[in-house]
């Protein structure tokens, strides 16, 4: 590596040039991992939602799956999966935390299951699968779980192994804070290219504004009302245009999974486990009694939770509201490209803030923030161009508390470990992590769900593409509420945390004299 950018990159991450700890190309090898990773995570947490009501037609009127509607049956299996799936996460932290091989507790994972999460996620988009067929549903639902497991058993030993490759706070927050940067890059390049790919393909399946005579004789209304059609797909064109749709996510599914592989591996072989406990592994009882006696990661837990819709316009109902009430599925690109600006300050910001006010009160400010700027959204509304303009800034200025989260959560996480060293004498890594990506997957299963649930009260069908005026205002008002209520209600439990930057340094402190008086 070239000595001027090692230079930067040591002053970036606050790493010590040729010390025995962390180094830049370590720390650069971990952030290429979860770029790739998110790639996978992202084409499935935004996208598999869509292709089952859409593609597969699941969420086009008068569709059933047993006694409930097809949107219906695809929001409880959206909920019901993600939340079966984060309640996998303490199994997986306590399998992660009696893992004892030549490569460490946490690294061999990202070796182990980089195939295993492919194949899972190339078999979800297969284009093979039939349209509104219940066989259809319950295949892609099994297949769905399995890929949800085999993602967990990479994703809970992942971000532990943050606390392994260093217990230097300021270090680490500065890996995350680059890393979870790297993730946010590859995350929006799949929110952003995909939506403009499919809404271009299907373009020549749907009305424009030159159809508006051929709308008013398929559809047998004045010309007024011809208008309300226009981005709706063309009678007799339905299946054309599922079919493009099933294959379009099918390849990019297959594209992004031959990206990604190649990173996994990368991080498995250029990073390296430190603090790594050499003790008997724990049960997997013990490892819960763990959980409860860290009460400083419980109050984190609970305010994810409590989060869990406060970014919903970023996941499946945002591309619905861009798809069926702005008529271009490509703006949904623009919706997660607006928050990109605030996600990079935000990112240059937060070691300053946490510096300055402590990563505990940065959180609480930016998601209080949040919530004033989601209200002002609401009653402002969307239905006229400067509306549409202060949704712009607002989605811009949230981009700050998304970033935020994304960052110091990982960091006080982190520092959650030492808190249960400190405390027990035990670390844990791999249980306290376990309860981030707990967070992230039920964030994700709340997003699906309030996104289809919204699908399904705004009247939408999914064949035609056709929303009413009054719908389009009930998925507007479930998108944005629900994030104001979450933003404003994640911010309370964070109030109670204690671990501060220089508590937790004493801490470290403690736990190294104890152990020099144990030798």
């Amino acid at each position: 590596m070239n000595t001027k950018v090692e230079g930067i990159l040591h002053k970036l991450y606050g790493t010590t040039p040729g010390g025995s700890g962390l180094q830049p190309k370590e720390a650069l090898a971990y952030g290429i991992a979860g770029f790739g990773q998110n790639f996978i995570c992202t084409i499935i947490g935004s996208y598999l939602t869509i292709f089952l009501t859409d593609a597969l037609l699941f969420g086009a009127e008068g569709v059933t799956i047993g006694s409930i509607t097809g949107t219906m049956a695809v929001a409880w299996l959206m909920l019901g999966t993600r939340i079966f799936d984060a309640f996998n996460d303490p199994i997986m932290g306590s399998v992660v935390d009696k893992t004892r091989t030549k490569w460490g507790k946490c690294r061999p994972y990202l070796k182990w299951m980089a195939f295993p999460i492919a194949i899972m996620t190339i078999a979800c988009f297969l284009p093979v699968f039939k349209e509104k067929a219940t066989s259809t549903f319950i295949i892609i639902g099994i297949i769905y779980v399995i890929w949800s497991v085999a993602y967990t058993i990479a994703d809970v030993p992942y971000w532990g192994l943050s606390t392994c490759m260093t217990n230097d706070t300021v270090v680490r927050g500065n890996l995350l804070t680059v890393t979870r940067l790297l993730c946010t890059l590859g995350a929006g390049i799949v929110t952003v290219f995909v939506p403009i790919i499919t809404g271009n393909l299907t373009a020549r399946f749907k009305y424009t504004d030159a159809d508006i005579p051929q709308i008013m004789a398929d559809k047998g209304v004045d010309a007024e009302a011809a208008k309300n059609f226009i981005g709706t797909v063309i009678v007799g064109q339905e299946s054309a245009n599922a079919e493009m749709l099933k294959w379009i996510y099918f390849i990019a599914a297959v594209v992004l999974v031959v990206a990604a592989v190649p990173m996994f591996f990368y991080g498995f072989k250029h990073t390296k486990e430190r603090f790594t406990a050499d003790d008997n592994p724990p049960s997997f009882g013990h490892n819960l009694k763990l959980l409860f006696k860290n009460d400083q990661l419980l109050l984190i837990v609970i305010s994810g939770v409590l989060g869990g819709a406060r970014m919903v316009y970023s996941y499946t109902g945002g591309l619905y509201f861009a798809k069926y009430v702005l008529q271009n599925e490509g703006m949904y690109s623009l919706i997660t490209l607006l928050v990109v600006p605030g996600g990079l300050v935000a990112s240059v910001l937060v070691p300053w803030m946490s510096k300055k006010f402590t990563k505990k009160w940065a959180y609480v400010a930016v998601h209080l923030f949040g919530g004033v700027v989601m209200a002002i959204m609401y009653f402002v509304g969307y239905d006229a161009p400067w509306k549409l303009v202060i949704a712009a800034i607002g989605l811009v200025l949230l981009g700050i508390p998304q970033g935020v989260n994304n960052i110091i959560t990982y960091a006080m996480i982190g520092d959650t470990v030492d808190y249960l060293e400190w405390k027990t004498g035990e670390r844990g890594e791999g249980i306290c992590f376990a309860m981030q990506t707990l967070i992230n997957k039920i964030g994700m299963a709340v997003g699906a769900f309030i996104g289809v649930i919204s699908f399904s009260a705004a009247g939408i069908d999914a064949e035609t593409g056709f929303i009413s005026a009054e719908g389009a205002q009930r998925l507007w008002n479930m998108l944005v509420l629900s994030g104001v209520i979450s933003m404003f209600a994640c911010a309370i439990p964070v109030m109670f945390y204690k671990v501060t930057e220089k508590r937790q340094a004493e801490m470290v402190a403690e736990i190294a004299e104890r152990k020099g008086r144990a030798e």
